[in-house]
């Protein structure tokens, strides 16, 4: 099979200068990297074409006779196919990729340059679905959640070691990280022996077999803020599962919030909405009428006569606090409906009757223009 031309593999001119090619083998050595991509015999194909292709046209002298004849101008001396990689190529990688290539790995191989101390092994971050009223999630609200996590080993004190005692670990020389080879790259991976702690227990405790955990009922006092939502959530730091070793910090438990629905009052972002009856004769005469709020007020509304079913009155103030601001409020919109009497007594019916004479009232009314509709 003959092989494609490098300009193509790194997808750049034959114009472009060497920073220009730097810049394409970066983007294709982090996309197809064999670490980034395990099992994927594709992407490590991909990362090798790549990688030699950057070894010819970054050295002048090959680049220059690529460009004169080609891969056969090369014979064994350019690329991974002819003999291994050229260690002088590579010498300037710090500079290609920025300083030392853990670091554009790191977020894959959990490398770094900080010491095993701070590193450690963060715990799990828990989540805890927490369930509230409607009321509970509008004005907020005080409860109390039991769960489980994994905490210190009450036996040694979440050291993990029955007389206390730690050694450096042999395999990492206590930095918790060992280092390994890939082709021209050097990157780090956490430590097997001591999973990344840099340190060794040699007497295990009994009660934890040597993690220093055992899970453990925590109750934790939440707070919840006014205002909050089905899926908002907030955040307890460190009371999630303890981390692995003495010295590893500990993760988060996340609260998530699910509200249940009311039978009378509905949410639409930070306004609520309900709906009060009329009879005919409230929406014909108007007048004056109460609603009970969601916090128990009673709020006087003032129906003007010849109210329309649906329209709907604004009550300022009296919807949803903001999250973090609970002093602003959305609004309260009732929605005023005309109820019909489905089974009338005679003598409402007798007057229903008689009103029905004096409007005139027609079996073929004709349809009223959407435009005509009560409007907000």
């Amino acid at each position: 099979m003959s092989k494609r031309d490098y300009y193509e593999i790194l997808g750049v001119g034959k114009s472009v200068g060497g920073e220009e090619i730097k810049k394409a083998y970066r983007k294709l050595a982090v996309k197809y990297h064999p670490d980034r991509n395990q099992g994927n015999a594709e992407a490590e194909e991909k990362f090798k074409e790549a990688t030699e292709a950057y070894e010819v046209l970054a050295d002048t002298k090959k680049r220059q006779t690529y460009d004169q004849f080609g891969h056969a101008g090369l014979g064994g001396s350019g690329g991974m196919g002819g003999g291994g990689f050229d260690s002088s190529i590579f010498s300037g990688f710090e500079d290609l990729f920025g300083g030392d290539l853990s670091s554009i790995f790191g977020s894959f191989f959990g490398g770094g340059g900080r010491s095993a101390q701070q590193r450690g092994a963060r715990g799990n971050d828990l989540r805890y679905p927490m369930e509230l009223t409607f009321s509970e999630a509008v004005y907020g609200c005080k409860k109390e959640v039991v769960f489980r996590r994994t905490g210190a080993c009450g036996t040694c004190d979440g050291t993990g070691s029955k007389d206390g005692k730690e050694q450096t670990c042999t395999q990492c020389n206590g930095m918790g990280q060992v280092r390994r080879s890939q082709g021209p790259f050097s990157v780090a991976a956490t430590c097997p022996g001591c999973q990344g702690s840099g340190q060794v227990i040699t007497n295990p405790c009994g009660s934890c077999r040597g993690s220093g955990r055992q899970q453990t009922e925590q109750r934790v006092s939440v707070t919840v803020p006014a205002g909050v939502d089905n899926e908002n959530r907030i955040r307890l730091e460190g009371q999630g599962d303890r981390g692995r070793g003495a010295r590893a910090s500990a993760g988060d438990l996340y609260i998530v919030f699910m509200v249940r629905a009311h039978s009378h009052f509905e949410r639409h972002e930070h306004d609520m909405y309900c709906v009060l009856p009329l009879s005919l004769s409230q929406a014909a005469l108007g007048g004056t009428m109460y609603l009970q709020t969601l916090d128990e007020k009673k709020v006087k509304l003032k129906v003007p006569a010849g109210w329309q079913s649906g329209k709907k009155m604004r009550i300022k103030g009296e919807g949803i606090p903001y999250l973090g601001n609970s002093s602003r409020k959305g609004d309260l919109y009732v929605q005023l409906t005309v109820r019909t009497p489905q089974k009338p007594s005679a003598k409402a019916k007798k007057l229903f009757e008689e009103l029905a004479k004096v409007q005139e009232d027609k079996d073929d009314p004709g349809l009223i223009a959407l435009r005509d509709l009560p409007r907000d």
